[in-house]
């Protein structure tokens, strides 16, 4: 099973689509017994989703593969080491597990700073000793990975890519993390529900990508295909991709994920698709007007 538990909303109000805020106690333990049940054996958090890794270890999560994120290291630390051991020790302690599958940077930038060689070090201290069974980064540019392989092996690169996000393809990166042997986690696959909103429901600000949106409905609506089957369906075709990361709101919505990724898809269009890191950067959005 391709598809990954995203876990950001169980600790926070997040998405842009997201009209619940944080979902309920029970809510979780029903959408965590559902995808285990379909075979989804990985569960993606991190150290900064508010509660999501304690709360995840109330349930129990001891048969599942745990992907979490470090924060970035806080300035003018000295001993990057025991921050980092710390870190994951605090980690595994909320998840109630005695090891990680991934742990990865949140802001991997820091690899290429000045303590980059120590923090990398770190992480392979924590590797070395069994914390984590793969170490990586979460990246917001594949342009970012040109640097950092240059001077690094990582075992995990999580990274955006949707129908409009094709920057993987584009900078050859899909292929060559494929010839690597590093695994490839994709999320963002719906743009935090931007992708998956009726055209009337997108709001205004997004209004100055008019002719993508134009060309995406046109092209759904051509399809016959919902938005939610395109874009699961989409990702889930790549041979190079090893997970693809999705957030639920809702069992309702999570058996509506499942039975959509089943099918084939259409060729999309060259032309539904930007590198303008505006759109494709949701840390951007609150800048747009």
């Amino acid at each position: 099973m391709k598809l990954a538990l995203g876990t950001a909303q169980f600790g926070l109000d997040y998405g842009v689509a997201n009209q619940q805020g944080q979902i309920s106690y029970c809510e979780v333990q029903g959408i965590l017994a559902q995808a285990s049940a379909s075979g989804v054996d990985t569960l993606d958090t991190a150290m900064v989703y508010g509660d999501s890794e304690q709360r995840l270890g109330e349930f129990g999560v001891q048969n599942w593969k745990v992907v979490s994120k470090l924060p970035a290291i806080p300035n003018g630390y000295h001993d990057i080491f025991k921050w980092v051991e710390d870190s994951v020790n605090e980690s595994l302690r909320q998840l109630k597990v005695k090891s990680l599958y991934g742990l990865l940077l949140h802001r991997p930038q820091q690899l290429l700073e000045q303590n980059g060689d120590r923090l990398f070090s770190a992480l392979q201290k924590i590797k070395n000793a069994g914390m984590v069974k793969n170490i990586g980064v979460s990246i917001y540019d594949p342009g970012q990975l040109d640097e950092l392989f240059a001077r690094f092996q990582l075992d995990i690169i999580q990274a955006p890519f949707n129908i409009i996000d094709r920057r993987l393809i584009d900078s050859g990166w899909m292929t060559r993390l494929k010839e690597k042997n590093v695994e490839l986690h994709v999320r963002s696959v719906f743009l935090q529900g931007l992708l998956l909103m009726e055209p009337e429901a997108r709001p205004q600000k997004f209004n100055r990508w008019s002719s993508l949106w134009i060309q995406y409905d046109a092209w759904l609506k051509q399809s016959n295909l919902t938005s939610l089957q395109s874009c699961l369906r989409f990702v889930l075709s790549f041979v190079e991709i090893n997970k693809v990361v999705i957030g639920v709101d809702s069992q309702i919505q999570l058996k509506e994920i499942l039975e959509a990724a089943i099918g084939p898809i259409p060729s999309l269009p060259d032309t539904i698709a930007t590198n303008d890191q505006q759109l494709l950067n949701p840390t951007h959005w609150a800048a747009l007007s």
